[in-house]
């Protein structure tokens, strides 16, 4: 069975076994945050429990899809930071933080999003897309994970946040991957769907072509042959998607995405 966590958003698995007969409580393992839930629970619809493809079929744990890595760099490190030297950089320095003492004053410090928490985006394109899409985002300062298979996906999805889905057709076609990711995101709660941003690459759409995104159900759509830009494109599709649900965001006193 598993369990979605409205607090953290992380998803986890029980044992079919051990749960007991109509609703129960169970704490997050991420959060701590109590969940209620029942055993027919709606999140049981998602692509590791419905099975019926060769790769989300086996319910034995896999490995979650790996953090991107640019060339050089290793697991846990951490570029070091420049010094500050020039005055002008000391200016700037503390423009910054007049502006973030500013907004805690006036009470916008709850509706930012902290610096420190960069984006996760999760790729499941083919191959040949995902070395310059995860390359891009890495180098804007976007945490990325590169999905080789649907069970990577969907396993990462469980585990984790992600902010970002970036998603291709041909993504794991012998186990239609495309098709059981789009359903991991689409079985969420509608306010875990909306803090889920959806990405389609295409052959033959406009990039940024929101009726065509419409009726993909996904938030954007970037033409494949435009990789280039998609780092551009994704910023500013995610800064039009923050500024629509501005207010929604500070009603409910949470970060934008």
């Amino acid at each position: 069975m598993i369990i979605s966590c409205p607090q953290c958003n992380s998803r986890f698995r029980i044992d079919d076994t051990k749960v007991p007969t109509g609703s129960f409580t169970v704490n997050c393992p991420k959060c701590q945050n109590s969940v209620s839930a029942s055993s027919s629970t709606a999140n049981d619809r998602s692509a590791l429990a419905a099975g019926q493809s060769p790769a989300t079929s086996d319910h034995r744990q896999a490995a979650p899809a790996p953090l991107f890595k640019l060339s050089g760099e290793t697991a846990g490190e951490t570029k070091p930071m420049t010094p500050v030297s020039a005055s002008g950089d000391v200016n700037d320095l503390a423009t910054t933080l007049i502006k973030l003492f500013r907004s805690e004053r006036n009470g916008d410090s709850k509706v930012s999003r902290p610096v420190w928490d960069h984006r996760r985006v999760l790729v499941c394109t083919a191959k040949k897309y995902s070395e310059p899409i995860a390359r891009g985002l890495t180098q804007n300062g976007y945490e990325v994970f590169v999905a080789e298979d649907t069970q990577q996906a969907v396993e990462r999805m469980r585990e984790s946040r992600v902010d970002v889905v970036v998603l291709d057709a041909e993504f794991d076609p012998a186990e239609q991957g495309a098709a059981f990711v789009m359903r991991e995101v689409t079985i969420l709660r509608p306010a875990e769907r909306r803090r889920i941003f959806v990405v389609c690459l295409s052959a033959t759409k406009r990039s940024m072509d929101a009726h065509a995104a419409f009726l993909q159900s996904v938030n954007l759509v970037i033409n494949n042959a435009e990789l280039k830009e998609f780092p551009a494109m994704l910023d500013r599709a995610l800064r039009d998607f923050n500024e629509l649900y501005r207010d929604f965001n500070v009603a409910l006193n949470v970060h934008p995405l």
